[in-house]
């Protein structure tokens, strides 16, 4: 049985030790191969002193030893870090001060982007270089090899299932990022929820193409790892590389966000790279409707899923592909063994086709927040059905997001709470004005709807376009498609066509630093 977050690691390798657990490049790993990395590891970080509930931040493109010292800091009983590779300095160093990391897990060139930054790092003790070491002093900090850890004693103290296991930072909508602490529960739970809807099994070879600091990413090798099967380690370069890794793997399963699925969808796809697939998955926010058509069309022995997920609860619904064509822009229902409800402010249940706020339960709610009970007390609250007799409330997360609910119980993503228009007295999510614009215009690559305030309006919607390759686009013949397809209030006042849209580092549009821009550039009132 798995219980704690290594363990799906160790169980495997107990159940099928020849079976293939990675693969990166030429690198191939089987299960016997990385349990004995993962414990030579862990006797490494206990021998250069991590303790219990310790901080391990680890700052890595996707690569053997990225794997193994996530689940190496989960076996010494510290609490792994995953650091976005893509982050600068700057960012890098709030994370290791946001959660006082003990322990940097690095390579040579990383470590010299970051010198200038370490001596602001007070709780930094130690640093693990998984290459070679630099040639001039780069910190006053202990640096020692990956190859040459000194072997230290893990301390086998009695595990609880709900203790740390790994702090997520998430981007939100504004402020520096926020810590999402998961327990070994969260993680499990989490893996046997996502392997049991996708029907995972041991032939699987999965495709981890998406930032191990990701909920959504790790749950890539989390998924893997629970059933036996394959995770193929790939760093998002170009679209052709997916195609060639896919081809040579056999991939069956494959997980991306919408921006992602949009590139990959700009390529050609022989055969050999796409009979092979089972399923693939979209997360992250919603698919338009023609970038899942060319996905099917591409992809015509898989099977859809689309889903919602937060960091705080690691995924919350899912749509089964035999509804996808039934339910279009549908989030599906709860995944197994979480409860999705549809609140209003008050915490009573909505009505069929109410709006309200997203609120779900069960044993991926996170532990909150690190170090901010403020953020932490406004997105986790109680259960809203209390239970008669019951003292001890169980907590729940606050998405923060406005969804509705069909008669027969299949959610509807509205938008959130900070991205609604509010224009000429009506509420209007931007997803709407988005999506009607991907369907009537096939030049768009992608589009942005955001509001700006206005004196007429009271907010005004403004759309920023980016083109497909070599297409233009007549602005009144957007005009045009607007009052066909839009009411009135739904109409853009600003238009923009950019060359690209900004993102944070999960590959998601920044819609807060978008929006940010669009006010101060067009508000008026």
């Amino acid at each position: 049985m798995v219980t704690f977050f290594d363990q799906l690691v160790s169980h495997t390798a107990q159940r099928t030790p020849e079976a293939h657990a990675l693969i990166f490049k030429r690198e191939e790993l089987t299960y016997a191969q990385l349990e004995a990395q993962v414990e030579q590891a862990a006797g490494g970080l206990a021998g250069i002193g991590l303790s219990r509930h310790s901080r391990v931040a680890v700052f890595l493109p996707k690569r053997i030893e990225t794997i193994v010292s996530l689940f190496a800091s989960s076996r010494a009983h510290g609490v792994f870090v995953p650091v976005n590779p893509v982050l600068k300095a700057p960012q890098v160093q709030h994370i290791l001060n946001d959660c006082d990391v003990q322990i940097l897990i690095t390579s040579s060139d990383r470590l010299k982007g970051l010198q200038d930054i370490l001596p602001d790092c007070p709780a930094l003790q130690h640093i693990v270089l998984v290459d070679k070491l630099p040639a001039t002093e780069m910190t006053t900090l202990p640096v020692t090899l990956w190859s040459e850890m000194p072997q230290g004693q893990i301390t086998h103290q009695h595990r609880v299932d709900n203790d740390m296991a790994a702090i997520l930072y998430t981007s939100g909508s504004t402020g520096k990022p926020k810590g999402v602490v998961l327990s070994h529960r969260n993680l499990v739970c989490g893996a046997m929820s996502v392997s049991q809807y996708l029907e995972n099994n041991a032939d699987d070879v999965i495709l981890a193409l998406l930032p191990l600091s990701f909920d959504y990413g790790l749950s890539q090798v989390t998924t893997a790892f629970l059933v036996g099967a394959t995770c193929v380690l790939l760093d998002y370069l170009l679209p052709g590389d997916v195609v060639k890794t896919m081809a040579k793997h056999q991939v069956t399963g494959l997980a991306a966000v919408p921006p992602l699925w949009q590139q990959l969808m700009k390529v050609n796809w022989p055969q050999e790279a796409t009979h092979q697939l089972r399923y693939f998955t979209n997360s992250g926010g919603a698919m338009p409707k023609v970038t899942l058509d060319k996905l099917r069309e591409t992809f015509p022995n898989a099977h859809p899923y689309l889903m919602y997920g937060l960091t705080e609860a690691f995924r919350s619904t899912y749509l089964h592909p035999s509804q996808v064509d039934q339910r279009p822009g549908s989030m599906g229902k709860a995944i197994p063994n979480a409860e999705i409800m549809v609140v209003r402010e008050d915490g009573s249940e909505c009505d069929v086709d109410e709006p309200g706020e997203l609120v779900h339960r069960g044993p991926h709610v996170s532990l909150g927040y690190w170090n901010d009970s403020e953020k932490t007390a406004e997105r986790f609250k109680p259960v809203p059905s209390k239970q008669n007799g019951l003292i001890l409330q169980e907590m729940a997360v606050w998405s923060g997001d406005t969804v509705k609910r069909d008669a027969e119980g299949y959610l509807y993503f509205v938008g959130r709470r900070d991205e609604m228009i509010k224009t000429s007295g009506y509420r209007v999510s931007p997803m709407e004005v988005e999506e009607a614009l991907y369907q009537g215009i096939e030049a768009l690559a992608e589009v942005v709807a955001c509001g700006v305030n206005d004196l007429e309006l009271g907010q005004a919607i403004v759309v920023l376009m980016v083109l497909k390759e070599g297409e233009a686009l007549d602005e009144n013949a957007l005009l045009a498609l607007c009052k066909k397809h839009l009411p009135n209030f739904m109409h853009p006042k600003h238009l923009e066509v950019h060359e690209a849209l900004p993102r944070n580092p999960n590959g998601k549009v920044d819609r807060s630093t978008l929006s940010k821009a669009m006010k101060e550039k067009y508000s008026n009132g």
